[in-house]
């Protein structure tokens, strides 16, 4: 394909599929077909039209004993908006972060910009 797909192009199963794999943030193929309330081979070839336009990927694993695959929405990281993760120029101190200290300097620090940043406005 030499152009690329944008979600208007898909039908509107397709656009049902990738609603649900978005929303659940990955699931089973075996439950994505019961979820859709289509049959299991409607279900694949919904899946696998939403992999060959690259929305998708599927990566074949063991669910309830049973081969299926597991379906994960691609990410598009030009589409991610990390603005709320900021406070002016300063990244949020909690990035990466396992435990979050309300108590720290650079949570206050970092609380201060964003009250600044609110106070001067877009």
């Amino acid at each position: 394909m030499s152009a690329e797909v944008t979600e208007s192009d898909l039908s509107e199963d397709e656009r049902r599929g990738l609603e649900l794999v978005r929303e659940t943030r990955g699931i089973h193929q075996s439950e994505f077909w019961k979820e859709l309330d289509v049959s299991s081979r409607k279900g694949s070839r919904i899946a696998s039209k939403l992999e060959e336009k690259g929305f998708v990927e599927r990566e074949q694993t063991v669910h309830n004993g049973n081969t299926t695959y597991l379906i994960s929405p691609i990410i598009n990281e030009r589409e991610l908006d990390f603005s709320l993760l900021m406070a002016g120029e300063m990244l949020s101190p909690f990035v990466g972060e396992e435990e979050v200290d309300a108590q720290s300097d650079a949570f206050s620090q970092w609380i201060m910009n964003l009250a600044y940043q609110d106070e001067q406005g877009p």
